[in-house]
């Protein structure tokens, strides 16, 4: 049986201070204690619909906004899976999820490529969904991609309902990744023409 890909990551700042675990062949399991409680619920949603074990633990300057936890949780968990996903040899690379959540759908596609580049083609109707300001998941996934080293396209089809439409990306996002990253025994090394990735 192959090892299970985990990344660790520990990041103190002046801002944020966050201790995330990543298992990219977990099942969907998570510890989260973060002062954000609509990423909260979000990141719950990325762990069970991905099948990867996600823990985490942050604390942040919430007291001025949520901007720097949730742009460092972004950081923490791109870092955390660009060293649980190694040297990328026998994964499938490329996912692709339309996932619908009532009356929205989303599509997010992934390329596990070493190049790290976002398309983000969503709009919400609120600025906000309670507390939390609905510009926040561009900023999460601009980090996530930044240090990840994938490319990651988001295209929001349609909707009405915010809350709806965050949640169908972030399950969208959850298991695109959970298909790029699955070992496909047919795959010898990387899945590139260039022998590299």
């Amino acid at each position: 049986m192959a090892s299970q890909r985990i990344g660790t990551i520990k990041r103190d700042t002046r801002e944020t201070q966050i201790r995330l675990q990543l298992n990219l062949d977990g099942e969907g399991k998570q510890e989260l204690s973060l002062p954000v409680p609509f990423l909260r619920h979000m990141l719950d949603l990325f762990a069970k619909h991905g099948a990867f074990d996600l823990t985490l633990e942050a604390q942040g300057d919430t007291d001025i906004d949520d901007h720097h936890t949730v742009e460092d949780i972004g950081i923490c968990l791109g870092q955390a899976f660009k060293q649980a996903i190694g040297d990328k040899a026998g994964i499938r690379r490329y996912g692709n999820r339309f996932t619908p959540m009532d009356e929205s759908l989303a599509q997010v596609t992934i390329d596990i490529s070493g190049r790290s580049f976002l398309v983000f083609n969503a709009e919400f109707p609120t600025a906000q969904v309670g507390t939390f300001q609905t510009e926040l998941v561009r900023e999460f996934f601009q980090a996530f991609t930044a240090n990840a080293g994938v490319t990651l396209h988001v295209n929001l089809h349609y909707g009405s309902n915010t809350h709806h439409m965050i949640e169908a990306i972030f399950k969208g996002f959850a298991g695109a990744l959970g298909e790029a990253s699955q070992r496909d025994e047919k795959i010898r090394g990387v899945l590139s023409t260039k022998g590299t990735l």
